[in-house]
């Protein structure tokens, strides 16, 4: 059993309340609010519980809420960290501000994505102060803005916060996540020459060329790509998510953009992807002196791995085992997390959050038992890594 008594009526109302504060990420949705309300709200929560709070403003309306809890200063630092954000509300199934409790489910938008794991955070370390004790190590609170888009949020945090370990509250189905996948956008330019439709002889078609390039990009994914492997998250991928071009039917196009996305998995990097591109590109121009193109790398984020033996990985797993007797399912997935950017500052993370359904989805729910067990083995966490 666990070794802190959780209030489960006190989480549900946490839970529920987080709800009701519209925190739309606005580069998202136009009409979102985003974080601000919500983050004034855990503030005063966490001062009431006996927190020192602060507020790290992103940009207008935009806002970290960061709650401290000092230890001894004999143990090591814990961040919990987690998102206020969250996507639009339109054409959802359900009221998405009217948290609704019905057959063990909480529903609402951010139930799942992620309100439940901040609640269980919230309710953690309100119960190791109501248990009367007292961490060697600080623990840190972060309740981050914009993950959903940009992850400005955790980038601002880490310059102020060090930490000797983190663990965020991503939904899970309350198994361990040591691993994701990282991703790179890229832009592609494939230049041609402008003529009337009529004069083959003297027009390029940017539009044809780039279809030669996209050829291959499939054969990288199906044939290069396909022969990496990472042991939880299998091999990296990429895929043409936008193209553009051309002007009018009736003249050849000088100029097609092709963005694309590669995911990729730890021991890739921003300069394998680079090099990666550019050789198809290298290939196809020794083959047709008429294809010219060029390409950069726009946007990425890094992957993440933590590894099994690592202390925080450790003392989660005990309190895993005291919490459910049984040990976690440690995974990897595909989808990118703010963990990287904690591991980049040199702050190792693993992920472990609630169940549920409706990421980003018309019905969203989370399991409100897996919040309740959530809560519980973060309290444990808490007091295997830090000491009390």
């Amino acid at each position: 059993m666990s070794k802190i008594p959780i209030d489960e009526r006190e989480l549900l109302k946490v839970l529920q309340d987080l709800i009701r504060i519209e925190s739309i990420n606005p580069e998202l949705a136009g009409r979102g609010s985003g974080e601000y309300l919500i983050a004034q709200h855990i503030g005063r929560y966490l001062a009431a519980i006996g927190l020192e709070v602060r507020y790290q403003e992103i940009k207008p309306k935009r806002v970290n809420v960061i709650g401290v809890l000092k230890g001894s200063g004999e143990g090591k630092s814990l961040m919990l960290n987690g998102h206020t954000d969250t996507v639009g509300i339109t054409r959802m199934d359900i009221e998405p501000l009217n948290p609704v409790f019905r057959d063990g489910k909480v529903y609402g938008r951010g139930s799942f994505d992620m309100k439940g794991g901040l609640a269980a955070i919230m309710i953690a370390v309100k119960a190791i102060i109501e248990a009367g004790l007292r961490p060697q190590g600080d623990i840190i609170l972060a309740f981050v803005a914009d993950e959903e888009y940009l992850s400005l949020g955790t980038e601002v945090l880490v310059r102020e916060y060090p930490a000797d370990a983190a663990i965020l509250c991503e939904p899970t189905n309350l198994k361990v996540c040591i691993a994701h996948k990282g991703f790179a956008w890229i832009k592609v330019e494939v230049f041609g020459k402008a003529a009337h439709g009529s004069r083959p002889d003297r027009g390029i078609d940017a539009i044809v060329k780039a279809g030669k390039f996209l050829a291959r990009i499939e054969e990288l994914g199906k044939e290069a790509l396909i022969q990496k492997k990472h042991p939880l998250l299998g091999s990296p991928s990429i895929h043409a998510s936008l193209i553009k071009g051309g002007t009018e039917l009736s003249t050849y196009p000088d100029y097609c953009l092709i963005e694309l996305e590669r995911r990729f998995i730890p021991g890739e990097s921003v300069k394998t992807i680079e090099a990666e591109m550019q050789a198809l590109i290298d290939d196809l121009s020794s083959k047709d002196e008429q294809f010219k193109a060029q390409c950069q790398v726009s946007f990425s984020r890094p992957p993440l791995e933590v590894a099994r033996d690592h202390e925080i990985v450790g003392a989660l797993t005990r309190a895993y085992n005291s919490t459910l007797k049984k040990a976690p399912q440690f995974i990897g997935v595909g989808g990118w997390m703010d963990s990287a950017i904690l591991a980049e500052a040199g702050i190792p993370s693993v992920i472990i959050g609630p169940a549920g359904e409706g990421f980003h989805a018309a019905t969203e729910y989370v399991d409100f038992e897996s919040v309740i067990t959530l809560a519980k083995i973060l309290a444990d966490t808490i007091i295997e890594f830090c000491g009390v």
